[in-house]
């Protein structure tokens, strides 16, 4: 470049100029300034970076490095280093699907195709001993902290937490997440998908929202609270912390491609914005937890293929020799056996029940492939940008075995389940068949089919003693550092090793100090030693790990596993059980018997001991004390709520999205709705409250002009009340229900009568009864769990949708809504009753419950000694099982029978 200009003015305009030219260079170009500089940012320049030691989060201020004087032009200023990972840190893409066995993916024999984690294992490594907790949010909770589910709070799901420490569904203070530790590392960190480890008591816009994952130290989440979503119209979906509706005016729209396509959109948006800075994804879709909800053309795929019609049995078969001819099971492994006396064999089934069970298959297989599709376009985004190579992809199928709680015949909902409903066969193939799997059922399949995708294992989720509820066939790929692709590793390792390798992996060191509190130790181990093929066939690093879900237990220890003998089956959500400590012991011998076929507790007593021994030093380490066998009753467990010990609640304003953990609860008691309505010129319509939906749930709304409640009994029966139309002006609206029923403290005495029994309900307009109808039953346990309580519009499904649509706006004015609830209490005449009648029943010990029934016990204060006693007596009366006994009954009918019994 040539400047003409003259004398001193020319050189002053030209050092003027050239200084700004490379001040702009500075500034706009410094990829440019870089290339030609080949250095690093300086420290202190506004480029300037950073790697932290770790071992504190966060790390603290760095310290000013320039100059500060009283005017600008002596100083030097001096910009705080952005914290980068160390470098080459990896991007880490970790993905957890949800109730699916080790027999379901192609990738480990099953039938169904799973061409995405197909490619993981084809460019890394297949996992074939790696173990979940058996259930959703202790897995996910292990998942997130890599330590053990007991240590962090989540002994069960978040909603039967209860008031122990290994159990209470709080992660604690001193057990940073994955999220918070790379973050805070200098990484982009996501979460897509389910979120079932935030209390369900604090999952309300009140928050606190430490508990969500945002609190939990993820920077964005895109996904659902709780256990399970519609898929179709999924009423509990929020982003960071705001409900979220994207599904409304949408036909088609489904949660699992809307999910892909977020985290597509954040990989993307990331790569444009920082470039240089690797991103951790969790990945998790409701897949393939019921229901199961795939979109029509992968129904049509799979049911093309006809990939059950043969049954379970020969299912079961066919996995097998596909799991030997991939490697993924040892060539002397044996298949354990079919549970005769629990379940039928296919060929004792009526035609009906084969067509019926084909379709749930079909369905269910359909939600799994069409899963593993959207994740491999996830996959295939990363790809896109280049990006795969230094990658590390953790592809873990199932956070337990497959779910059998879809009882003997399936269900098309459920929400019915859960309430002790099981329509027949016959109803299933009249009124659901055709729609199985769209918006209009909430469906899971038969139990028969959850056994065969565990394969070659016995039983399934909710089993930890038997490794049909905890074997997970998992991948992983990095593709900069696995080079023995397609390798096969069969050391054993758990769900808590997940983050120890990832940390491991990005060279970045367990935090001890996190916001000034001291952390525990992560309890697991790296797996990063089995990425080299050298140690392909080396012994685990990973040597004794327990195991307990419901007072079923395990422990492993070198090639050994004592486990307790499956007393409850899962789909049995009330049982009468010995004390835990008395329940019997197997013990197997790994090495030689991978699939738990042989039990050779009787050949060595001793190792047995020593392991039962092990198994009770690691409950006391690890937070799993006190045992609790019990299911149904941790449901209705006392807990934290902002609705906890209320009977009187009132609203002013439209307001919607509160979850039932912190909703008013309507089951077996009597209530009051009362709205002060403003009716416009030309009438109105619209909700006034509502919680649940098309699965199970009430609504008070006013359709065309005119006052209407209905309950929705779990899809299966609606009960309505309707009035006269309403004149324009002001309306005081009533709807009052009266409940027959004891409620929920006969349970105390193991007597469920109290609970889901009738009621009479009358709608009132202005103090003047208009509808009064009478409720022969009432939902005993729980509504549509996905679904908010909602008041001036209806988010989610409706409550009948011959009806409205959602969301069904109020096009009036509330002006005052008021709730008052009148729970049953029982009297000293009611405890003797149902004293006696226990007596009678063979149940002496609940005579101690009456002494506390008066009162209601609280989160913590109740005795473990007054606990077993009351839980022994809440599963089911000893007289129905003397009955069954007494009938000489096979197992199956036995269960039923006792069911039926306790009912009456």
């Amino acid at each position: 470049m040539t400047l003409h200009l003259k004398g001193g003015i020319a050189m002053s305009a030209a050092r003027s100029f050239v200084s700004a030219f490379v001040l702009t260079l500075a500034f706009s170009a410094p990829s440019f300034a870089q290339q030609t500089q080949q250095t690093a940012p300086p420290p202190g320049s506004p480029a300037a970076t950073i790697t932290i030691p770790g071992n504190q989060l966060p790390p603290p201020p760095e310290k000013f490095g320039g100059k500060i004087e009283r005017d600008a032009r002596d100083s030097k200023p001096y910009w705080p280093a952005r914290v980068v990972p160390p470098k080459g840190a990896p991007n880490v893409l970790l993905i957890i699907t949800d109730d699916a066995g080790y027999g379901v993916p192609s990738t480990f024999g099953g039938v169904i195709p799973t061409p995405a984690l197909d490619r993981i294992a084809q460019n890394g490594l297949r996992y074939t001993n790696f173990h979940s907790t058996a259930l959703c949010s202790p897995t996910r909770a292990a998942l997130i902290t890599g330590r053990n589910h007991h240590s962090v709070g989540y002994g069960v799901i978040a909603e039967q937490a209860t008031g122990y420490p290994g159990y209470d569904s709080i992660i604690t203070k001193d057990k940073a997440t994955i999220g918070r530790i790379l973050t805070d590392n200098g990484y982009h960190t996501a979460w897509f998908g389910k979120n079932h480890n935030t209390p369900e008591y604090q999952a309300s816009q009140a928050g606190p929202f430490d508990q969500w994952p945002t609190g939990m130290g993820f920077e964005y989440f895109y996904g659902f609270m709780g256990g399970d979503t519609n898929q179709w119209q999924p009423g509990n979906l929020v982003r960071n912390t705001t409900p979220i509706h994207p599904y409304v005016g949408k036909p088609g729209w489904n949660l699992m491609t809307a999910m892909a396509d977020e985290a597509i959109d954040y990989v993307n948006r990331m790569n444009a914005l920082s470039p240089d800075t690797p991103f951790f994804i969790k990945f998790a879709p409701g897949a393939t937890h019921a229901p199961h909800h795939p979109t029509p053309e992968w129904v049509k795929k799979i049911s093309d293929m006809h990939l059950f019609d043969q049954g379970w049995n020969k299912l079961r078969d066919t996995i097998f020799e596909n799991q030997k001819r991939l490697g993924v099971i040892p060539q002397n492994a044996k298949m354990t056996p079919w549970p005769k006396d629990l379940i039928k064999e296919w060929d004792q089934l009526s035609g009906d029940e084969k067509k019926l069970f084909i379709r749930q298959a079909d369905v269910f297989a359909a939600y799994v492939a069409y899963a593993d599709s959207e994740i491999g376009r996830v996959i295939q985004s990363i790809d896109d940008l280049g990006k795969l190579d230094n990658t590390l992809v953790i592809y873990i199928e199932g956070d337990n075995g497959t779910s059998a709680e879809g009882q003997p015949t399936g269900t098309p909902n459920e929400v019915a389940m859960f309430n002790q409903v099981t329509p027949s066969v016959e109803d299933q193939l009249k009124y659901f068949y055709d729609v199985w799997g769209t918006d209009k059922t909430y469906n899971h399949m038969s139990i028969g089919w959850a056994w065969a995708f565990d394969t070659p294992f016995s039983w399934t989720k909710q089993i930890v003693s038997h490794f049909g509820g905890t074997r997970q066939g998992m991948a992983v790929s990095w593709p900069a550092v696995i080079k023995d692709k397609g390798g096969i590793r069969n050391q054993f390792h758990h769900v808590i090793d997940v983050v120890p390798t990832i940390l491991e992996a990005a060279q970045i060191r367990a935090p001890v100090i996190v916001d000034g509190i001291k952390q525990s130790p992560i309890e697991g181990v790296s797996m990063m030693y089995t990425f080299d093929a050298k140690n392909a066939n080396a012994p685990t690093t990973h040597t004794t790990q327990y195991f307990e879900m419901f007072a079923d237990r395990a422990i492993y220890n070198d090639g050994w596993i004592a486990s307790t003998k499956v007393l409850r089956p899962p789909w049995v959500t009330v049982a009468k059980l010995p004390k835990p400590e008395d329940y019997p012991w197997e013990l197997y011998d790994l090495r030689n018997d991978w699939t738990q076929t042989e039990d050779v507790a009787a050949k060595y007593p001793d190792k047995l001991k020593e392991l039962q021994a092990l198994f009770w030093k690691e409950a006391e380490k690890y937070q799993v004390l006190p045992l609790d066998s019990t299911v149904a009753s941790r449901m209705i467990t006392p807990r934290p709520s902002l609705s906890a010990g209320r009977t009187n609640f009132a609203w002013t304003r439209p307001m919607t999205g509160t979850p039932n953990g912190d909703a008013p609860s309507l089951l077996n008691a009597s209530y009051i709705f009362k709205v002060d309505v403003d009716i416009p010129d030309g009438g109105a319509e619209g909700m006034l409250v509502t919680q649940g939906g098309r699965f199970g749930g009430y609504g008070f709304y006013v359709l065309k002009n005119k006052p209407v409640f209905t309950w929705n009994l779990v899809d299966l029966k609606r009960v309505r009340w309707e009035g006269p139309d309403l004149t324009p002006g002001k309306h005081l609206i009533e709807f009052d229900f009266k409940y027959d029923g004891l409620g929920a403290a006969t349970m105390m005495f193991g007597n469920y009568t109290g609970i889901g029994q009738g009621g009479t309900g009358t709608l009132k307009v202005d103090g003047k009864a208009v509808a009064t109808e009478k409720m022969e039953h009432t939902l005993p346990f729980i509504l549509q769990w996905d679904e908010a309580f909602d008041i001036g519009s209806d988010t989610g499904t409706p409550v009948d949708d011959n009806d409205y649509q959602t969301p069904f706006a109020f096009t009036g004015k509330i002006n005052k809504l008021t709730l008052d609830i009148d729970r049953p209490k029982l009297s000293p005449d009611d405890v003797k009753r149902l004293q006696e009648a226990a007596r009678a029943a063979g149940d002496g010990p609940s005579a101690d419950a009456g002494k506390t029934a008066s009162a209601e016990p609280q989160v913590g204060t109740v005795g473990l000694s007054l606990v077993d006693k009351i839980q022994l007596r809440i599963d089911k009366r000893e007289g129905c099982r003397k009955q069954a006994e007494a009938k000489d009954l096979g197992v199956v009918d036995r269960i039923k029978f006792i069911q039926e019994c306790v009912q009456q």
